[in-house]
């Protein structure tokens, strides 16, 4: 059974697009169908902005925290009109460690990947910590 879905979205899903939508979709369909829960978890990349702080990148930070917010309100209500329970996350840190920390926080059955990751070690890191997650099979890439 998949009961705890977790969607990981990041500053490429902040910026739409057909891919963000279909994981998004994904999850909200997988979440539907099994009675589970979508806990939708947006993390601010400190290794590329670094922290908040008095400076220029300041700007960067506060912007992808403002696109996290609005892609997780829009996932919450997406949920909603489907009647689809959904929990968000936001936090900063690096993705290829908040990934694999929540999604054994919340036992997670399932993980789908929302955005347009380019290859590259994050992403091969980021879908290796999420088969090391959950079960072999589960892991859907978008």
């Amino acid at each position: 059974m998949t009961d705890r879905i977790l969607l990981s979205l990041d500053e490429s899903a902040a910026k739409g697009g057909d891919a963000t939508w279909v994981a998004v979709d994904h999850a909200l369909d997988l979440a539907a169908r099994s009675g589970g829960v979508v806990h939708a978890l947006y993390v601010v990349d400190t290794s590329r902005y670094g922290e908040p702080a008095l400076s220029s990148g300041e700007i960067l930070v506060d912007e992808a925290e403002d696109a996290g917010h609005d892609l997780l309100a829009i996932v919450d209500t997406r949920g909603r009109e489907r009647g689809v329970p959904v929990r968000t996350r936001r936090c900063h840190g690096r993705p290829n460690e908040e990934l694999p920390a929540y999604a054994v926080d919340i036992d997670a059955d399932a993980v789908v990947l929302a955005g347009r990751r380019r290859p590259g070690r994050v992403r091969r890191e980021l879908e290796r910590v999420a088969e090391s997650v959950v079960a072999p099979g589960t892991v859907v890439r978008r």
